[in-house]
């Protein structure tokens, strides 16, 4: 009861207010967290300096504190996409390119859509599938909290994007007659469980979580890397490149160690909005298997 008061009372209304209504409170949100709550402080520092060692404190500082920001905005906006209008969710992501993967739709193809944490992502998953051509599917990790797990299953979905959860993955791929787009996020940290290639990504030893190149390979699709860039605050846009169009070519762990380096390369663009405040190098080598 409680869950669907907070939504229905606060969440939704709150997902009705204009941006720069809802941007304010992000400034305020930045305020609380990194100010007065010191919120991961110390795991956003780590992680930067890890990954850029040749930058100055003043700079790493810099990033910290736009991170941050972003983070916040990001909070914002995910509450916004509740309620945005398909027309609103275009004009606040823009896909510059479609025509990379509308290439393979005219050839009746499905692909593999991987990308990572950076710009915003939750706004791609909403208005990715209406501009392009393909069917969009993805994996994604349920909430603990089932009320909210299925509100933004609904809110996520009601423009056509086929949500499946990571326990039911084998559910994922479905011939449905219809070319599809099925996307992975390639920079979480993998599981102990899980296989994963290895190789230096922003300067440290990494392990990538291997499902996409797998999936790939097993449907033998093209993979396709999004790279999401902010233009500014609350406006993104997405570019698109190829990481191979026939996965049998490549050796195993080449079309993630290609996909990293794409993702790899954006980041150092805008160092600023990927998600640094999540403990990516946890995991080490010992710990996983082996691809």
């Amino acid at each position: 009861m409680k869950s669907l008061l907070l939504y229905y009372f606060i969440l939704i209304p709150f997902s009705y207010l204009p941006l720069r209504v809802l941007f304010i409170i992000s400034d305020f949100i930045f305020f609380v967290l990194f100010h007065v709550l010191g919120y991961r402080r110390k795991v956003v520092y780590n992680n930067l300096k890890n990954s850029f060692p040749n930058k100055s404190e003043t700079e790493l500082r810099i990033y910290e504190k736009e991170f941050f920001r972003h983070l916040c905005d990001l909070m914002v906006e995910s509450v916004k996409t509740f309620s945005i209008s398909a027309e609103k969710s275009i004009k606040h992501l823009k896909i510059v390119n479609p025509e990379v993967t509308d290439h393979f739709f005219k050839q009746g193809k499905d692909i593999v859509g991987v990308g990572g944490h950076n710009g915003n992502w939750e706004l791609y998953a909403v208005a990715c599938v209406m501009q392009i051509e393909h069917r969009v599917a993805a994996l994604y990790t349920p909430m603990s909290n089932k009320v909210f797990d299925e509100k933004m299953r609904k809110s996520r979905s009601r423009f056509g994007l086929n949500m499946v959860p990571t326990s039911n993955s084998e559910a994922l791929y479905q011939e449905t007659g219809e070319p599809t787009m099925y996307t992975f996020g390639i920079d979480q940290c993998p599981r102990s469980s899980q296989k994963a290639y290895w190789m230096k990504f922003l300067n440290q030893e990494t392990g990538v979580q291997f499902g996409a190149e797998k999936f790939a390979r097993e449907h033998n699709m093209p993979v396709i890397f999004g790279n999401i860039h902010k233009v500014k605050r609350g406006y993104y846009e997405v570019i698109f490149d190829v990481v191979c169009e026939d996965p049998s070519q490549l050796e195993v762990g080449e079309i993630m160690r290609r996909s990293t380096v794409m993702l790899e390369s954006s980041i150092k663009k805008q160092p600023s909005y990927w998600l640094w405040s999540h403990k990516r190098w946890k995991r080490k080598k010992a710990d996983c298997v082996p691809v």
